[in-house]
């Protein structure tokens, strides 16, 4: 009775705002309907509803494909976020419908992963921390809860040997032939050799009959841990497998390429393009790349193009194309928008004439791609808005993220912080920067009681913190979003300030230390005058009250991706207006102890991070003396790590004002 009366009550408030609104239009009252569904939508509890959503129907083509990439984790949403609200149920659900919207329409329609589940969030990054536990132990079997139709891996699976194990056992044994990794191999456990974690590649029959040969690629990865191997993409494509593929006598129709890489990047996807070309040279190529957490779309020649779907369960990327000269599927359904754009405007030589212009006897192959954002009002939205959106086993996945979130203590508060700090939106040295508020909680928490007389110099890796810190409740949730990996605190004690201080510049001159691409190529979409605290019902509907101006003539947008690709810039599925975003340097440094009186000290302990130990002794050496690995100790024990000293700083300087029990 009181869910049922709190759901009247906005209904009731909302109705309101559409009866008093004189500028209201049939549109702008459905928007609001579709939001009274989404006031108690199944998404996690405490997530904030999206108040704007697509702009139009998705486009469905003879081959339709709904891709993620670099989930990391992120399968409870963006509780803090409402352009990114949706939880991993309500993307179960989601597919659920399209599987059966695509059998309607007469096409064929593919779920498509390129890999990095791990590293990003308290669901997947928590359990590594409990007694015999490994990343992913519970985050993985809640994603198998989709059925993909063909996955690949990422590098964040093959940093931690356990970690690849553990894919290697269950992961990838659960899909099957359904998970591609052409070129990365790991040691098995029961007879010490190397085989592939998954398949090399799967030859297959759509339901239309669509001939489609796909591959899994990682890009050229070597930070890998020494039970896996990865093969350069230069030797796979020579690999006798491959060219057996390439050269099998059964027709193909299609070539699918997953990957772990951007499509920007100019060695994996060119070269496997390359291969195929000598072949097959007129046959659709499509690549799926990640990656580089970017959304993106690119064209590589008149039959091939890549999509990029972004990261962190923010963007679901979708792909549609239509003129495939085989299969029974319908090259134009009805009733929905169909891809019309040729990929023409090709960014690299056109190659060899005998493909410039591939299938010219036939109907020309035309493309389409959405960048949708991940909430529910999106997914409900595309769904044709069904009565029944959430399907059982969309429901028990919503269920199954609460009750682990629970059980992990992922909502556990460490205190309340005063304003939302973001990595991006503003100067690096800007008080609102997430890098100002580390150089204040490392200069506060890291230090070692028996040398705290003496002056500190702690160096971290700018690429360690991979998210925004949002106002609030700080939670043990957020202490993995915000900085999820585990470097210890290492040091060389008494070194000469002269020197010392000469250390960052050396580092920013060099190259990045990153774990990935995303340290170049990353954004941050986060508003900076909204404040990011989840909103309660009486709030939300406040807020629908403020929204009332939706016309025709005034579209209301929120701040978020905006973005832009080989197609143009349309091709985000909700308009957003673009966030700032500015540059960071490799690395930034804390000073504690320092003299009061503002002189300088003779000599610090120099502190760093163990993942940039190789890189700080360069730059010792650098200015002026010589240090080696033996002049290295722990500063910190080794079980205090970078994902500790945010929540050691919350407990002590934040207050717990705005802390409250989930609904």
């Amino acid at each position: 009775m009181q869910l049922l009366s709190t759901i009247a009550a906005a209904v009731v408030g909302l109705s309101s705002v559409a009866m008093a609104c004189d500028a209201c239009t049939g549109e702008g009252d459905i928007e609001l309907v579709r939001r009274v569904r989404l006031v108690h939508a199944r998404m996690q509890p405490d997530a904030i509803p999206a108040v704007v959503g697509p702009k139009g129907p998705l486009p469905w083509g003879q081959l339709t494909v709904a891709h993620t990439s670099d989930t990391h984790g992120w399968l409870i949403g963006h509780v803090k976020e409402a352009n990114y609200g949706a939880d991993w149920g309500d993307y179960v659900s989601f597919i659920r419908h399209m599987r059966y919207k695509a059998r309607s329409l007469g096409v064929d329609f593919l779920v498509l992963d390129s890999g990095d589940l791990h590293d990003g969030a308290g669901l997947s990054d928590a359990t590594a921390k409990l007694p015999g536990g490994v990343n992913g132990q519970v985050s993985l079997p809640i994603f198998r809860n989709l059925d993909y139709d063909l996955l690949t891996i990422g590098n964040h699976e093959l940093y931690v040997n356990d970690i690849a194990q553990d894919v290697f056992l269950n992961f990838a044994k659960f899909y099957g032939d359904r998970y591609l990794t052409s070129n990365v191999q790991i040691r098995d456990p029961a007879d010490g050799k190397f085989k592939y974690i998954g398949r090399t590649h799967k030859y297959f029959t759509t339901h239309y009959g669509l001939r489609i040969m796909a591959f899994g690629i990682l890009f050229d990865f070597t930070s890998n841990g020494n039970n896996s191997k990865i093969i350069m993409a230069k030797e796979l494509v020579q690999q006798q497998w491959f060219q057996d593929a390439l050269h099998q006598p059964q027709p193909i129709d299609v070539f699918l390429v997953l990957g772990h890489t951007s499509v920007r990047d100019p060695v994996t996807f060119p070269l496997v393009l390359e291969a195929i070309r000598k072949v097959h040279p007129n046959t659709p190529v499509q690549f799926f790349g990640g990656h580089s957490h970017n959304r993106d779309f690119k064209i590589y020649d008149r039959a091939s193009t890549g999509l990029e779907p972004g990261r962190y369960c923010e963007t679901l990327g979708w792909f549609a194309m239509s003129g495939i000269n085989a299969g029974t599927g319908s090259r134009h359904p009805k009733g929905v928008p169909n891809p019309t754009r040729t990929a023409r405007n090709t960014t690299i030589s056109a190659g060899p004439p005998e493909y410039a212009n591939p299938a010219e006897n036939s109907t020309e192959l035309v493309y389409a791609r959405r960048f949708l954002d991940w909430n529910r009002l999106t997914f409900e939205t595309h769904s044709d808005n069904v009565r029944q959106f959430d399907t059982p086993r969309g429901a028990a996945v919503s269920t199954k993220v609460g009750e682990e979130r629970k059980r992990l203590n992922l909502t556990e508060a460490y205190g309340c912080s005063p304003q939302t700090y973001c990595r991006f939106c503003v100067k690096q040295d800007d008080p609102n920067s997430v890098y100002s508020l580390v150089q204040t909680a490392l200069a506060a928490t890291i230090i070692n009681e028996t040398r705290k007389d003496i002056p500190r110099m702690i160096f971290v890796n700018t690429g360690g913190i991979r998210f925004d810190l949002f106002k609030g409740a700080f939670t043990y949730d957020d202490s993995f979003i915000v900085a999820p990996f585990t470097n210890k605190f290492q040091y060389i004690p008494s070194v000469p300030y002269s020197m010392a201080k000469q250390v960052l510049d050396f580092l920013n001159s060099g190259a990045p230390q990153k774990r990935s691409l995303e340290r170049e190529m990353r954004r941050s979409f986060l508003p900076r005058t909204v404040d990011a605290c989840p909103l309660n019902g009486a709030q939300f509907t406040t807020a629908m009250r403020k929204r009332r101006v939706i016309t025709r003539r005034q579209q209301v947008t929120t701040q978020g991706y905006v973005t832009s690709d080989d197609f143009g810039s349309d091709g985000d599925d909700t308009p957003h207006e673009a966030v700032p975003h500015f540059s960071t340097t490799n690395d930034i440094v804390a000073k504690g102890g320092f003299p009061a009186d503002g002189k300088d000290p003779e000599v610090v302990d120099v502190v760093f991070y163990d993942f940039i130990q190789s890189y700080v002794l360069v730059a010792l050496e650098k200015a002026g003396k010589k240090y080696s690995k033996n002049d290295v100790s722990y500063y910190l024990p080794p079980s205090y790590t970078s994902n500790d000293f945010l929540p050691d700083y919350a407990r002590k300087f934040w207050t717990k004002d705005c802390l409250k029990p989930l609904p």
